[in-house]
């Protein structure tokens, strides 16, 4: 059954900003290198036959670059990849080793960028897939696994869930792998809805009694962060999706709408009449003090992929029995309610990297029994492959919730900064939905803007 819903949940559906004298290289002044595991590890076996060191004999090292600190984290989805590292470098070692680099998640694509134009690419790096990867694509900087997966490797690319390819290719050609999946959905306390006697809402219009009976009673309706704009434009996207409707981006790839369009300067401002319940600081917070906020105890929602299951429940276990899950309400009189934000953890092998047997092992370690069964039972994410056996009763509460919410699921679509033409276009709405936000623009200019860079960078 799980098998089949993943299946229909995925088949529905140059290089910029670089950092002049960015720090970031993989010499050992800037790399957290992994100490090697003595207790969680598998057999090399597990997840294939190991591949001769180099001819001299040395120790082949590779380098990956993640989004988090895995010694710093309370993440558990990050902690799962840490014990990925462990694993295969213990499991290797004196064949293969990875050298970690990292950083946050806000500077993560500058500096991934930084070193790619000083051709020091990392051998292996996690990307969003959309425009992020397709620039990476586009530049020739990511490796075609096509002819690895689907003839040398058939085995690991068969036991992939059906359609979780699709947003990583290209004219046929597969240009990443998959680690995980999951939705974007609203995470809720139930103790404060309880208190302030709100209904879990179904609607927009019921979402707004529901905030303003929390905010009566004292607490923070809503914990978003405006700080990391693709938060705030993640809310933004599913107000355009709810109020306009499924074929809204391709109508705008194509040229047959425009960005001025009714439906959308309707849900700019319906974006700036909800955030009038966000907290009072979510211009200035990162995406880890809104969810702080949230697991805290300090607001009674927060507008979140299912990634955040890991965030929440890492940081405060104790917090998981009374944390609620519902869908992005509908819009009255507007489009299907049940159409979910979507999206994947790619790793991409740089096509520059002297070492693609480490890589391809490294990347199926990713995807092994072990570190799928983790993803779904321990981070709460739903794993990519079908062929591992999950006991969902050890899984966090908020993942049954999140499954119930897709059973009933019709569409998907990615986060709109993500689905659009360019990573400019992207930053471009996620621009005019912070200008939104912080009343330096009304939703008719903020979404001018987007229309402008249309005209002049898209549809010319």
């Amino acid at each position: 059954m799980k098998k089949k819903l993943l299946s229909l949940l995925l088949s529905v559906g140059m290089i910029t900003s670089l950092l002049s004298g960015c720090g970031v290289s993989t010499d050992t002044g800037s790399t957290a290198q992994t100490e090697s595991s003595s207790t969680e590890t598998t057999d090399a076996a597990e997840t294939g036959t190991k591949t001769e060191t180099a001819s001299t004999g040395e120790e082949v090292e590779i380098t990956w670059m993640f989004w988090d600190d895995l010694e710093a984290t309370e993440d558990l989805i990050t902690k799962g990849y840490k014990e990925v590292i462990d694993r295969f470098n213990n499991d290797y070692a004196g064949t293969y080793h990875v050298n970690v680099i990292t950083t946050n998640l806000e500077e993560y694509d500058t500096k991934l960028n930084a070193l790619i134009a000083a051709k020091d690419t990392p051998d292996i790096f996690i990307c969003n897939p959309g425009p992020n990867l397709t620039q990476y694509v586009d530049a020739g900087v990511a490796a075609d696994l096509t002819d690895i997966l689907t003839n040398q490797e058939k085995d690991w690319y068969n036991s992939f869930s059906g359609g979780i390819f699709e947003r990583i290719t290209y004219d046929g050609k597969i240009m990443a792998v998959p680690t995980n999946f999951a939705a974007a959905c609203v995470f809720y306390n139930t103790e404060i809805f309880e208190a302030a006697g709100a209904e879990v809402p179904s609607t927009y219009e019921e979402l707004l009694t529901a905030c303003q009976k929390i905010k009566d009673t004292g607490y923070t309706p809503i914990s978003c962060s405006a700080g990391t704009a693709w938060c705030l434009s993640m809310v933004a996207g599913y107000l355009c999706d709810r109020v306009g409707g499924p074929d809204n981006l391709q109508k705008i790839a194509e040229h047959q709408m425009e960005w001025t369009d009714p439906t959308f300067i309707d849900a700019g401002n319906k974006l700036k009449e909800l955030s009038q319940y966000f907290q009072a600081t979510a211009a200035g917070d990162s995406n880890d003090q809104a969810t702080a906020a949230f697991y805290n105890g300090e607001a009674a929602m927060l507008i979140q992929g299912s990634w955040a299951i890991a965030q929440v429940n890492g940081n405060n276990p104790d917090f998981e029995p009374k944390c609620g899950v519902f869908q992005f309400p509908a819009v009255t009189g507007g489009a299907d309610p049940n159409r979910m934000i979507v999206k994947t953890d790619n790793l991409v092998m740089s096509s520059s990297t002297e070492h693609p047997d480490a890589v391809i092992a490294l990347m199926k370690y990713f995807t092994d029994d072990t570190a799928q069964k983790y993803t779904a039972e321990v981070g709460g994410k739903i794993p990519v492959v079908t062929n591992v056996e999950i006991d969902y009763s050890k899984a966090p509460a908020q993942l049954s919730y999140v499954q119930d919410i897709l059973a009933n699921m019709t569409g998907t679509f990615g986060f709109y900064n993500e689905s659009l033409a360019s990573v400019e276009a992207g930053d471009v709405f996620d621009n005019a939905m912070v200008d939104i936000f912080l009343g330096n623009a009304t939703s008719e200019d903020a979404f001018q803007k987007v229309q402008s860079f249309y005209e002049k960078n898209v549809w010319n």
